[in-house]
């Protein structure tokens, strides 16, 4: 089947009961047992709810994946993944992450014995120089927040896997209609769906995707011992916004683009981040792995001053955390997503008091526009 007849009806027949065509919020905690060892597939919420196991069906189906896991947050997510290592393990990260990401690396799970090292993961001799006897695993995004950066993904994996080494993706900034890591190589997909699977803005939650059922044996075991799992209503949630995922990220690519050449163009302007443009450094990979290029955008303002300008100028651009709804986000990636990163560290990674990140939404774009060509005119 195709991408949307996927997203709208994997894990989502009708209700048997009822015939409902949308899945029930099967809001309970625990479910009747006809007899002792004998249920009907479900015993406990945590365990398992329909809601959740319709949306990791439909999760997996559209990563090209076996398993799928859901949990409360993208950070519980990664948690939940990097729980699958021990004390003495290392780890090769990107070192662009988004910064709770790093923080989670860096400040809590350092602390129970994991080794990190953070690497320019679009250079591969950086990688093949990080590893370590040690080395489990090797975590990247592509595209990186905010700076965009691309990483040849089948090439990381090819190098993890004659090394022994499990490879992930945080897919978030792109979702599942731009690119399917696992068909590239990668073992684990992961997503904050709070962004563009969700898509609008009201529910927090992450997934984990994979196909190796060893691998999955174990993380489904975590997310029930651990307990940090999405709950029936955000569930339902991700689904209702899965639906419509192709025609929204069709928009996002269009938008985005539109976005980033105007800003690319614009005299106030010092430079932009967009993997579409020309431009780009790893423009041509992106175009090999990616079928679009997505609505996330960062540009250089030149000063905290010029940022902060811009920031409370907009009118229509929102100024607020995460990114991927439909309407248009606005941020600052060095007060805001990326505070918890060493500002030596933000420095030398490109993330500047002057940067700022757009999250492109899919309202008319010529409103977009004048938007920012009237907050930046006020620089």
């Amino acid at each position: 089947m195709g991408f949307s007849t996927d997203a709208i009806h994997v894990g989502q027949e009708p209700d048997p009961a009822t015939g409902a065509i949308i899945v029930p919020i099967y809001q309970t905690s625990t479910f009747v047992q006809e007899e002792l060892g004998k249920n009907k597939g479900f015993e406990y919420a945590r365990t398992a709810n329909p809601t959740r196991v319709a949306l990791e069906k439909n999760l997996a189906c559209l990563e090209g994946g076996r398993f799928g896991y859901a949990f409360a947050s993208g950070m519980a997510a990664t948690n939940a993944l990097l729980t699958l290592f021990k004390a003495g393990d290392h780890v090769i990260a990107g070192h662009d992450l988004y910064g709770g990401t790093f923080r989670l690396f860096d400040r809590v799970l350092k602390n129970f014995g994991l080794g990190f090292s953070f690497v320019n993961t679009c250079a591969l001799a950086e990688i093949e120089k990080a590893i370590h006897p040690n080395t489990r695993l090797i975590f990247i995004e592509t595209p990186t927040n905010p700076i965009m950066q691309i990483t040849d993904m089948e090439a990381v994996a090819k190098l993890a896997h004659q090394r022994e080494i499990l490879m992930a993706v945080d897919n978030t900034f792109a979702s599942p209609y731009l690119q399917r890591p696992l068909g590239l190589g990668a073992d684990f997909v992961v997503h904050s769906t709070t962004k563009y699977l969700n898509g609008h803005s009201d529910g927090v939650g992450g997934a984990v995707i994979l196909n190796d059922a060893a691998l999955a044996e174990r993380l489904k075991f975590i997310q029930n011992a651990a307990g940090a799992i999405l709950g029936p209503m955000d569930s339902w949630l991700v689904l209702r916004g899965v639906k419509t995922l192709a025609l929204r990220m069709a928009r996002h690519n269009e938008n985005g683009m539109v976005m980033a050449k105007h800003l690319d163009g614009h005299p106030k302007v010092k430079h932009v981040n967009y993997p579409g443009l020309s431009s780009h450094p790893q423009h041509e990979l992106a175009r090999k792995q990616m079928r679009g290029f997505g609505g996330m955008i960062s540009f250089e303002t030149g000063s905290l001053e010029n940022a902060r300008t811009v920031l409370k100028s907009v009118r229509l651009c929102s100024l607020a955390e995460s990114l991927g709804g439909v309407e248009t986000l606005i941020s600052h990636p060095a007060t805001m997503t990326h505070a918890s990163v060493p500002l030596e560290q933000r420095q030398r990674l490109g993330i500047t008091d002057g940067l700022v990140r757009i999250s492109v939404g899919i309202e008319d774009v010529e409103d977009l526009v004048a938007d920012l060509d009237q907050a930046l005119a006020k620089i």
